[in-house]
């Protein structure tokens, strides 16, 4: 067997074989470089024939014994893949590294003809990043840490199919015969193998501590854990909590102890934290970092036992945890509700040890430098593998072995050709690491702990106990050579110093200018100097070097350069995620290089984001010069504007002018619900959702919706936020349904705005025994407070009489929970697509002081969030506090503190809103101009029902629309008979209104025999068009309610319902393949006229009758338009009397 390694030319190496009986051995010498390849395989035919004929026993090589041992036998021929058959690779754990090990095996067998693998996993859900599980509590979404992509709901991700990897999910391999070369899961599945890596990982060391399996007792290793651990804290009103360990991972467990929002004791054995990275000094600015927070610290402290709620220390009882006893003299129990045991790791080498594989004296599968293990084809890889004697625990060693055995297996095992300069090997790693634990910089690099005997060393220390900033460099005695270093508080620098202990020479001739941290220089303490060297490592977990980020960036060209796309391509910053910055800032650089910038653009009309825009507007010197689209536009901006800005600055202006939204052009701004007022669902169609204040309505108000909805035929539904929504009304209906609700006092609910929505409540201490505070009183105040303030992003509350958090205030996007003494404050949780747990702002504080909180919490958000971003991804983007407590403590420190000296214009912007409150649907109601824009037809008084335009159902007594067919299938993507189906047809100019009738820089809908048409006036760049009203995509008549623009300087108009984009001047879809058909428009003094064929004709093609969606039957408009039954002119009754031939 050739080795596929690049050597010397003219030299051939040649695997030795080795054949033994029981009383001889026959070696064959490696051949000389004169000795031709075929004289080599003769002699191995003949060897290989006298082998067989004598019976020959094969053996080969125990690395642990160091002598040769007999080999198991092999499978026989019709078990064994044949030679050009793909081998199966099964890989026996599904964690970070084994799936690091499958994607770089899919790379060198590109066209996948030469593995196939299977992958055991005993986890309910596929890879997914482990050393970021704290970040879990950010979204509580599993899929914010897949390897891969978004788990399904069996927690499948679709790159398994797409590379033909098979996932045993939920299934634990338990049994491997490495004679027979199989491994068995729990589901009773053998799985035969060519090649077989133990990729599984390790598990959580407990220590015997008598109580250890009671109730409350968990450890910190996997989601589920998590989620048990959320689930027990919530149930069993957690308060306080301890976690055993406090290095790494016990740090890590730590932090989601106190996410939980208990008081987390951390519980060490050793006299310092954190004792394989940092020292003494590191140690003491990190505790007081840490207690700032409101951890407790704990070290030396020798744990005897868990004590139960029954006073017990044995493993006999069940009672859930109560307390910590310790044997340390003179050490009081600490009282806890639940203890998390983080102390270190086991590798789960159980599988290999019962095959009869070689393992450590104090366990893990004993490799070699290509991973090997003393099995024949099975390998070892993470934190299962024992490299000379050393188990790593760390990711990107993982990844480093990952590397190693997948160029291994495929050049030994697959017969790939590698074209490698060298044999791949695995010798060590680097255990240098930075990292952010509790909002803390800790970093350790080189020989941070010289032994004491080592007298080569000189240290430099730089303490600084106000700042909680602590830096050890460590140098050779002549200071040539920096040979290590600890950094806590400001690790800001870690990149260059890292890079010069691994290096010769390169130091500054005053060594100590290293010492002073950045922050300590003037520079951010977050900043990290980017390596300009093209060779320099940016990614420690994936070994991915500024070169290589420079090369994709190149070859992603400008346009699709984003960081994204710039992780994905490279890999770096997918690990631990801490060189996230560096990779942005080298994205930045480089796009700047090739003539780009890294954009921040809200859309090519304005060349910057929503916040900077919403600065420039609100600290203008002249408020009237920028109190409208038009003229932020021609300030700040260029073109036409489009279906992104426009919103985006009508939510500006309603921030800080606050004027009706329909009223002075502010219509032609709005999207597709808030221009109507309400919601449009399917079908074009619209819901109708009243404000009820807490949840608390009176039988006069629940008798008149009633009644409206039958009047008006009404599909009928109770919200999840506490309302009553009422589905299927026209348009034109929206006035008189406000108007029949507005007399009983029931206002706008913004279901259709992104403002405020809901404040949810629980009845409270006025009708519940567990209740402490007035709960629906409150929340009727709050809502009432902010009702009609327009944000970002839609926003939801909630306020919960008692701690049982009955009206779910945590997850939303602020809350309020009663306790004895007034109310908790939590602010930026959301549900949705990823949830969001919200954050403790303030504890019990009266009602006053959470408004006044809130004003200044709900303000910051508006003036400072980007467009269409809730206020949880936007409070996890602000800088963190000065204790390092996260973007939380930046919030107490700017709403409560006042540190940005703010809070007087945040209260007195949220006070303008308050005052300038108005009922957007009585407003309506009241003035026939406003009232006028609901119309169905600016030109005709006649409205076609909505049954008319599609199929209504009955479902459980109630009517909804027919389900829409899916794209592709008959009644979507209509197309017209041909792109000008009107060519031959007699045409004339028909008026069909006055300029007056139709409103500036909107679509407006009129009605030619059975057809609607939509006519767009566009005011800013003085043109006129007219289209067809339907949508080509779902076949609904909605285009005249899409918001017009520009795309590349051409006028388009965007579809309300899926922002589809089309040309208004010939009708061509910008972003795919649909068409609208259109007609020419000019103006002949007041009136407005189009080039229409005769009624017929248009009706044939366009009529509302023939383009209506059914449940069944559909007619497929595309391949048989003129074969629609058509109304004649009488039958249709000319129903527009402007029309004028």
């Amino acid at each position: 067997q050739t080795k596929r390694y690049k050597k010397p030319k003219d030299t051939f190496i040649i695997n030795t074989s080795v054949l033994v009986t029981r009383k001889t051995s026959i070696k064959m010498a490696p051949p000389s470089s004169r000795t031709s390849l075929y004289s080599m395989c003769l002699s191995l035919a003949v060897l290989s024939h006298i082998a067989t004929s004598f019976s020959f026993v094969p053996r080969s090589f125990d690395r642990s014994q160091r002598a040769f041992v007999e080999s198991p036998p092999r499978r026989s021929s019709v078990m064994m893949a044949a030679e050009n058959d793909p081998k199966r690779v099964v890989v026996i754990g599904n964690g970070m590294v084994g799936q690091r090990f499958m994607e770089n095996l899919l790379k060198h067998d590109a066209d996948k003809s030469k593995c196939i693998i299977s992958t055991f996993c005993e986890e309910p859900r596929a890879a997914y990043n482990r050393v970021k599980l704290t970040s879990y509590f950010e979204t509580l979404d599993p899929s914010s840490l897949s390897m891969t992509s978004e788990f399904d709901e069996e927690g499948r991700t679709p790159w398994y199919e797409e590379n033909n990897v098979e996932l045993l999910l939920n299934d634990k391999a338990v049994a491997m015969d490495t004679e027979a070369k199989t491994v068995t899961g729990a589901s009773g599945k053998t799985i035969p193998y060519d090649v077989a890596v133990f990729a599984t990982g390790s598990f959580p060391f407990v220590p015997p501590i008598p109580g250890r399996n009671r109730p409350g007792v968990f450890v910190y290793r996997t989601i589920e854990d998590l989620e048990a651990m959320l689930k027990y804290a919530k149930e069993n009103n957690v308060k306080s909590a301890a976690v055993i360990g406090g290095g790494l991972l016990g740090l890590e467990a730590a932090k989601a102890v106190a996410d939980m929002n208990a008081t987390s004791h951390i519980i060490e054995f050793a006299p310092i934290l954190m004792c394989r990275q940092i020292d003494q000094g590191g140690h003491n600015a990190l505790v007081t970092k840490i207690e700032d927070m409101g951890l407790k610290v704990h070290c030396g402290a020798r744990t005897e036992s868990f004590v139960g709620t029954d006073g017990t220390t044995d493993d006999e009882s069940d009672a859930p945890v109560a307390a910590l006893r310790f044997s340390n003299e003179d050490w009081d129990d600490l009282p806890v509700q639940m203890v998390v045991v983080s102390c270190g790791i086991k590798p789960r080498d159980e599988l290999a040890r019962d095959a009869g594989i070689a393992l450590g004296e104090r366990g893990g599968v004993v490799v070699d430098e290509q991973l090997r293990t003393s099995a024949s084809s099975v390998y070892a890889i993470g934190e299962i593998a024992l490299y000379n004697n050393f188990i790593y625990g760390l990711i990107a060693p993982g990844y480093d072995m990952a590397k190693v055995c997948s160029q291994t297996v495929a050049a030994e095992e697959l017969g790939i050709n590698l074209d490698l300069d060298q044999e791949p090997a695995f010798t060590g790693a680097d255990l240098s690491t930075k990292l952010k634990l509790l909002g803390c910089d800790v970093a350790s690099f080189g020989e941070n702990q010289p032994k004491p005997d080592d007298e080569d060393v000189t240290e430099l220390v730089w303490n600084d106990p106000i700042n909680n900033i602590y830096r050890k460099l460590i140098f050779n005695k002549a200071g040539t050579k920096l040979r290590g270093g600890i950094l806590v508080g400001d690790a800001g620098d870690y990149t260059l110093l890292h890079r010069l202990s691994t290096q010769d020479g390169g130091l500054p001739e005053n060594i100590a200018a290293l010492l002073p941290p950045p922050s300590a220089q003037g520079a951010p303490a977050v900043s990290d100097e980017v390596p300009s060297d093209p060779s320099a490592q940016i990614c420690s977990c994936n070994d991915v070097s500024r070169g290589t980020i420079e090369e994709a960036i190149v070859n992603l060209g400008i346009d699709k350069a984003t960081l994204p796309a710039v992780k994905k391509c490279t890999e770096a910053g997918t690990g631990c995620g801490g060189c996230e910055p560096l990779v942005k800032s080298i994205l930045k650089q480089q796009l700047e290089s090739l003539g780009g910038s890294l954009s921040n653009s809200m859309c090519e009309h304005f060349s910057m984001s929503r916040p900077e825009l919403m600065a420039l507007v609100r600290t203008d010197a002249d408020p009237s010069s920028v109190d409208s689209f038009e003229k932020i536009l021609a300030k700040h901006g260029h073109g036409d504007g489009c279906e992104i800005c426009k919103p985006a600055v009508a939510s500006i202006l309603a921030s800080l002018v606050n004027g009706v939204i329909i009223d002075e052009g502010r219509d032609a701004l709005q999207d597709t619900n808030d221009r109507s007022m309400a919601n449009m669902q399917r079908g074009g169609s619209y819901s109708v959702v009243p404000r009820v204040p807490g949840g608390e309505l009176t039988p006069e108000q629940l008798i008149v919706m009633g009644e409206v909805a039958k009047k008006y035929n009404l599909y009928t539904k109770i919200t999840g936020a506490q309302r009553i929504d009422l589905f299927g009304a026209a348009k034109y209906q929206l006035p008189d349904i406000w108007e029949e609700l507005g007399a009983v006092g029931l206002e706008s609910g913004h279901a259709y705005g992104k403002a405020l929505r809901t404040v949810k409540s629980c009845v409270g201490s006025t009708w519940c025994r567990y209740g402490v505070q007035d709960s629906v009183g409150f929340a009727i105040r709050v809502e009432n407070r902010y009702k009609g303030v327009r944000s970002p992003h839609k926003m939801k509350s909630a306020v919960s009489g008692c701690v049982r958090e009955c009206a779910e205030a945590q997850g939303k996007d602020f809350g309020m929970i009663a306790t004895e003494h007034g109310y908790n404050l939590y602010v930026g949780g959301n549900g949705g697509v990823n949830p969001v747990h919200a954050e403790l702002l303030a504890r019990d504080i009266d009602e006053d002081t959470v408004i006044r909180y809130l004003d200044r919490y709900l303000m910051y958000y508006i003036l400072t969030a980007d467009k269409l971003e809730r206020t949880a991804p936007w409070q996890m983007k602000l800088p963190g506090g000065k204790n390092g407590g996260g973007p939380i403590e930046h919030l107490k420190e700017v709403i409560i503190e006042d540190s940005l000296g703010i809070c007087d214009e945040l209260d007195r912007r949220m006070q303008h809103l308050v005052d300038t409150y108005h009922d957007e649907w009585a407003e309506v109601v009241k003035d026939p101009v406003r009232r006028a824009k609901f119309k169905q037809f600016v030109n005709s008084d006649e409205n076609i029902p909505r049954e008319k335009m599609i199929e209504f159902i009955d479902q459980r007594g109630q009517l909804r629309p027919t389900d829409w067919p899916a794209d592709g299938q008959p009644q979507t993507n209509w197309q017209a008979p041909s792109d000008d189906v009107f060519a031959r047809s007699e045409k004339s100019w028909v008026k069909v209104g006055t300029t007056s009738d139709f409103d500036p820089n909107v679509g407006s809908p009129i009605l030619y025999g059975d057809s609607q048409l939509a006519v767009f006036n566009n005011a800013h760049r003085g043109e006129w068009y007219c289209t067809q009203n339907m949508c080509p995509h779902k076949q609904a008549f909605v285009l005249s309610q899409g918001i017009i623009g520009s795309f590349e300087g051409a006028p388009k108009v965007a579809c309300p319902l899926h922002k589809k984009q089309f040309s208004l001047e010939d009708g061509h879809q910008f972003d795919g393949d649909l068409k609208l058909i259109t007609f020419p428009v000019k103006i002949e003094g007041d009136d407005v006229m189009v080039e229409l064929p005769a009624v017929e004709e248009v009706d044939a093609i366009l009529g509302t009758n023939g383009l209506r969606v059914t449940k069944s039957d559909c007619i497929d408009i595309t391949g048989d338009a003129l074969k629609v039954p058509v109304r004649s002119s009488e039958e249709a009754g000319m129903r527009n009397t402007t029309l004028v031939h």
